[in-house]
Parts: structure tokens; sequence; C-alpha cells
């Protein structure tokens, strides 16, 4: 009961957050960036939130269910992505546009606009997929008369309306409570976890020593390959941007990006090691669920029910966040740049809603074709990691960079991404066995980068008045 209570809590709370910020929503800049009002505490738990939900709380707990501590490779990139995040923070609320896509037009062209939109869509709205499927999950944990099928369906619902009442000032306000609850819980879990599992000691006799090793059953290439897909996401991350632009000043974005290393290398961390530790004592066929089960059967009631709800919440945050960059991306690259140049305010903001509603059912559909997180995390990250991502960091690092560069770059990254992987699934025998043990993410990254400067440097340079507009404030 104590679980019921604890979760309907969580979402009466989500709720009347998001109630009380629709009330504020009057134009486009407040749904889209929240009016550009966010302080950089705020910013933090938002990034926190929205970057940790069912990739490190399923997935990444399903590696390490399985094989141990080297599931923190998959994390690890992200920590690399975000000291190279800091640089550029400032620089891009100096910008202080809606989307990736505006700093890619702005740049390069409208074609570079919409391949990159394409792409977000894509990898935006799988990403959001899992997130239903992560919900389902422990909805049916919580609610055993519930099936996992029908519990997706109902976290949809939740996030669909969420995300559509109040936009980015609904989903960072979220993400601060989420944020503060989730963090504070899993501090406190870890050490109860391991006294009532008997301590370190016992957690290294009773798995393999494989999982407290650096590769462990990995080689350095499987390792790399959790690390870069989670790294090219994170660096030209859309919704990271968002809130970037959402930010109150240049100040406020730098800020917050040293709260959000130091929030996700300890979350992530923790997050790992409660797997670990719990897979030495509690066995599942459906090792995604290690987390939501250790809360339900590991730890105290009361501190359980709490994990418990916030994973719950968490999962419904990334998703409301992913579910809303990819609208974003239409109503704004595509909706106002290219359909319906004159639309008021008041008719962008409905069909900004009802674009949310379609995406939403999109990725529905596509939550009923994956049955591993972990396998769709990753596929997502490298869809818009290796396609977006190489012309994203060249707006910021190299002056070189030419529009045909850019847009040969989004183009064939994101087309080899998705031809590599419906090869490994669909090909023949022969292409299976030729290149099943290779990561999509090695051939689209080097297609996409390979294309991005031999093209750039056989095309004449940009424009000083061009580049110009990236020069640090």
């Amino acid at each position: 009961m104590i679980y019921v209570i604890t979760v309907s809590a969580v979402v009466l709370l989500l709720c009347a957050i998001t109630a009380y910020k629709a009330t504020q929503v009057k134009n486009r800049a407040d749904f889209f960036v929240a009016g550009r009002s966010l302080s950089w505490p705020v910013l933090v738990f938002t990034l926190l939130s929205s970057w940790i939900g069912a990739g490190s709380l399923l997935a990444g707990a399903e590696n390490a269910y399985k094989n141990g501590f080297v599931a923190l490779w998959q994390p690890f990139g992200g920590w690399l992505g975000l000291l190279l995040i800091a640089l550029i923070a400032g620089r891009a609320r100096h910008f202080a546009q809606f989307t990736v896509p505006d700093l890619l037009e702005a740049r390069y062209n409208a074609v570079a606009r919409v391949l990159a939109t394409i792409a977000i869509v894509i990898s935006y709205t799988i990403i959001t997929s899992y997130q239903f499927i992560g919900g389902g999950d422990i909805l049916h944990l919580i609610f055993p008369q519930i099936e996992r099928r029908t519990g997706l369906y109902i976290i949809a619902a939740f996030v669909i309306f969420f995300t559509a009442a109040a936009g980015m000032a609904s989903i960072a306000y979220l993400d601060l409570v989420i944020g503060v609850l989730v963090t504070a819980t899993v501090i406190v879990a870890v050490p109860v976890l391991l006294h009532r599992t008997g301590g370190w000691s016992a957690v290294f006799q009773s798995l393999p020593k494989t999982h407290f090793e650096v590769l462990g059953n990995y080689n350095l290439s499987g390792a790399f390959g959790l690390a870069l897909p989670t790294l090219l996401l994170l660096i030209g991350n859309q919704g990271m941007y968002q809130k970037f632009f959402s930010a109150k000043s240049e100040s406020d974005a730098r800020k917050s990006v040293i709260g959000w290393i130091v929030g996700t290398v300890t979350l992530e961390t923790l997050l790992v090691a409660v797997a670990v530790i719990a897979s030495s004592k509690l066995h599942t066929d459906r090792p995604r669920e290690i987390i939501p089960l250790t809360a339900r059967e590991a730890l105290p009631p009361i501190l359980g029910a709490i994990l418990l709800g916030g994973v719950f919440a968490k999962v419904i945050s990334t998703a409301n966040n992913y579910l809303f960059s990819p609208a974003t991306n239409l109503i704004h690259d595509v909706y106002e740049r290219f359909i319906d140049r004159g639309a008021t305010q008041r008719r962008t903001l409905v069909v900004s809603r009802l674009v949310v509603i379609l995406l939403g059912i999109f990725a529905v559909l596509q939550a009923t074709q994956f049955e591993s997180i972990l396998k769709a995390s990753l596929y997502a990250y490298t869809v818009y990691g290796a396609a977006v991502t190489p012309a994203v960091m060249a707006v910021f690092f190299w002056r070189r960079t030419t529009t045909a560069g850019a847009v040969a770059s989004i183009l064939l990254g994101t087309v080899v991404t998705v031809a590599w992987e419906l090869l490994q699934q669909y090909g023949s025998h022969g292409i299976q066995a030729s290149i099943g043990g290779i990561d999509a993410v090695y051939p689209a990254l080097i297609a996409s980068v390979c294309s991005l400067v031999f093209v750039s440097l056989a095309t004449p340079p940009p424009s000083p008045a061009t580049l110009a507009k990236f020069d640090p404030a």
C-alpha cells in the first residue's frame, strides 16, 4: 500500500505543477524556452533529470546487472561530453534561439535545418518510446494487475498531457522537484542497501570477478561502443541547448554546467552501484527492472517507496523532455519556417500541442517494436550523435566548416546509421556475419566526420559575416 500511496502522491504533485505552469504560458517563448527565465539552480536539476532517465535507470541498470561496473562506460561518454559542454554553454545562450536547427541554419542553410530536424525526430521519439516501456514496467511492479503494455499506454497518456499543457516551463520545474527527490534518495539508498546485503565482501563473493574489472566481459572496442554514442548524444543534445536558450543569462547557463557535471557523475555512479549490489542478492529474468525491483524488495518500505516513486517520476520527466524537443523542431523549424510563416501566437500554441500528441502516438507505436531498452538507447544515441553532433560542434570549434560539408555530414550520419542497423537485422547471413559485431556508431561517425572535413576543405570557406554571428561575446 505504501508504494501505491507514494506513486499516487508523485503523480498528483506533477499534475499540480503542470496545472500551475500551464496558466503562465502566454506565447511561443513561454512554451518553447520558458520565457528565457530559468535560473542556474533550476537549470542544474532540469538538465540532470532530462539526461538521467530510462537510459540510466533501466538500460544502464540492465547492463550493470549482467556485467557489473563495466556499465559505467556508457555514462562515462557523457561525462567527457560535459567537460566540452562547459566551454560552449555561455556561447549557446548568447545566440538565444529556440532549437539546434536554428544554429545550423544560421551557420549553414535551410537544408541543414531540415535534415537535422529529421534526425532529431527519429532519435528522440525512439528515446521517448523506451521511457514509455520503462514506465509501463514500473507500473506493473506497483500494480501487478496492470499489464506492462497497458502500463505503457497509461504512462504515454500522462507524458503527452504534461508536455502539451505547459511546454518548457512545466518540464523545467517538474525536473527540479524530481531531480532533488531522486538524488537525495539514491545517496541514502546505497549505504542502506550495502548494509542489507552484507557489505562489499559479500557482494564480491556473490558475483563474478569480471563485474569489478575495468572492461569486464567487454573488449576495448565494445567499451568504446558504449561510451561513444552517449558522448555524441550529449554534446549535440537538442534538449540541452534548448535549456541553455531558456536560461536567464549566459552566466546562469555556464554555472548550470558545473552543477550538472557533479550531479551526473554522482548519480549515475550510484545507480550502477545499486544495480550491481542488488544483483548479488536479487535475481530476475527482466534485468532492466533491477532498480525498481530493488526498491520494492531490498530496501526498507518507506525508502523503497520514495525511490520507486522517484524512478517513476524520472521516467516521466525524461519522456517529457524527449517528446518536447522534436515537437519544438517540427513547429519552429518546419511549420513556422516553411508552412505558415504568419502564424499567430495562439495558432502556433494550438498546433504545437497537436504535434506533441501526434509525436506521442508515434512514440507509442515505436515502443511496441523494441525488446531491449539498452539496444534501443544505443541506436537512438547513434542516429542523433553521428548525424547532428559533428555539424553542431563545428559551429563552435571549426570555422572552416562549409554548408556543403555540414549537409553531407548530417545526411551520411543518418543514412549510414539506419542502413547499418537494418542490414544487421534483415541482411543476408553473410552480411550479418560480416558486420554483426561492429557497432553502428563506428561506420556512421567515420562517414559523418570524414564528409564534414573533406567536403568542407573542397568547397569555398564561409563568409566573415556568417562567422561573426558565432564569435564569443
